[in-house]
């Protein structure tokens, strides 16, 4: 790596890794995020990010794109309409909790009620709780399909996720930024270590990702799954794979590593469900 682009990642490290005492400057951070990542890949326009590594790969780009004629999440799509559709025990159903669905793009999102980042995967729960049904595991089935369904009627939808004036959602914002920066496990590597420093380079037989665009395509079907799974499924295996304790999934850490990771996405399309290695 040139030496210009070595400095160029330190200044962006030293302004996205600024102490939690400092001011928060969301705007800031996805502008200097997307300047490393122009830097990093010249040539890749910025809508390309919604397909991950495809983006950089262009062998594995044309793989994927052989899949996309015959998407394998394209059941579980099927699947999560049915779930939508069906109602509840008490005769109503989503469509009484949610105005339509295709809202994947309002999430995840400050509520100011509860102090908290909620996401969609919580408020699905919340909505079945509410009418008296059995809420979903976090990971994977019911609620990836349902997710699969929600993200596919969203489709097109430019992220937009905003960090309010609010001490609480500034906090939960960089308590996810510094989640990102920081080394954890055995390995000692953090988010960064893999998404901005190193990608684009190969791990065994793998091009890491960059990281713009990470929560574009999610839910998402992998091969090493054999199934569909959900964003906070992700991060528990990318903790795994640095041999770090994972998280709960919908905790509060990975929560706020979301709303963070979303908003650096901020300017690109939604295309999920999406299909990876």
């Amino acid at each position: 790596m040139k030496k210009r682009s070595i400095k160029l990642l330190a200044a962006a490290a030293t302004l996205l890794i600024a102490p939690m005492v400092s001011i928060a400057d969301p705007a800031g951070d996805v502008d200097t995020y997307h300047k490393v990542m122009k830097k990093k890949f010249p040539e890749v326009p910025m809508q390309e990010y919604a397909n991950g590594v495809y983006a950089i790969d262009e062998i594995k780009r044309a793989n994927w794109e052989a899949i996309e004629e015959f998407p394998p999440y394209e059941t579980f799509i099927d699947d999560g309409q049915a779930i939508w559709d069906k109602p509840f025990a008490n005769g109503k159903g989503y469509k009484d909790c949610f105005e339509k669905p295709g809202i994947y793009g309002d999430y995840p999102r400050w509520d100011a009620e509860k102090g908290m980042v909620t996401t969609l995967s919580l408020e699905i729960n919340k909505c079945l709780e509410a009418n008296g049904e059995k809420p979903m595991k976090y990971g994977k089935g019911k609620i990836a399909s349902l997710l699969a369904y929600m993200a596919y009627e969203s489709r097109g939808v430019v992220t937009n996720i905003e960090v309010p004036n609010d001490p609480g959602a500034m906090a939960a914002y960089e308590d996810g930024k510094e989640f990102y920066f920081k080394r954890r496990g055995q390995l000692n590597f953090s988010c960064a270590n893999c998404h901005i420093q190193s990608a684009g380079m190969n791990i065994r037989s793998e091009k890491l990702s960059p990281a713009l665009g990470h929560t574009s395509h999610f839910p998402v079907y992998r091969s090493k799954w054999g199934a569909l799974g959900t964003l906070h499924r992700r991060f528990k295996g990318c903790n795994k794979q640095v041999r770090a304790k994972p998280f709960k999934m919908q905790g509060e850490e990975y929560r706020n590593l979301e709303y963070f990771l979303t908003h650096m996405s901020n300017g690109i399309v939604l295309n999920g469900p999406g299909a990876r290695n």
